[in-house]
């Protein structure tokens, strides 16, 4: 058998962060996933998706995410149910999360300016050179020929 959920979408709000009885972390967060094809008004819509992951992973989660962040997450689908408060059946759909990767540099999200030739966040600190709101592509083509033997080449 195989459970296996690949993502990658936005949080629709800050994750929620508890602790259960035993003082376990466990973090609470929707992602917001858009759809491969248009709607018939050609605009891509997007599946909500619930998702929860547990302990240091939690805490990183709820530390450093937030609404509007981009989050790639690995994990498995799990159902479970309860009954509610007036003795109806609830079922729920959620994803546990093996892993969140955390897929933008610190402090941005889908709302602060991103330079839309380079897809960079505006403020940027290259690591290379310290410089703010400098990014250098080390794949851009400068128009230098690449000093490249067979030698060099992995194939």
């Amino acid at each position: 058998m195989l459970n296996r959920v690949v993502l990658v979408g936005r949080l629709t709000k800050d994750p929620e962060l508890r602790y259960t009885p035993n003082g376990v972390a466990v973090a609470n967060f929707t992602l917001a996933v858009n759809r491969m094809f248009s709607n018939e008004s050609g605009e891509r819509d997007a599946d909500f998706i619930n998702c929860v992951i547990w302990r240091k992973q939690a805490e990183n989660v709820a530390n450093y995410l937030k609404k509007g962040s981009l989050a790639g997450v690995d994990g498995r689908i799990q159902t479970r149910s309860y009954d509610n408060s007036e003795g109806k059946r609830v079922f729920i759909t959620e994803v546990v999360a093996e892993s969140v990767q955390f897929l933008e540099p610190r402090g941005t999200s889908s709302g602060q300016n991103v330079n839309r030739y380079t897809n960079t966040p505006a403020g940027y600190q290259n690591a290379n050179t310290g410089q703010q709101g400098a990014y250098n592509d080390p794949f851009a083509n400068d128009g230098k020929p690449i000093d490249i033997s067979d030698n060099d080449l992995p194939f």
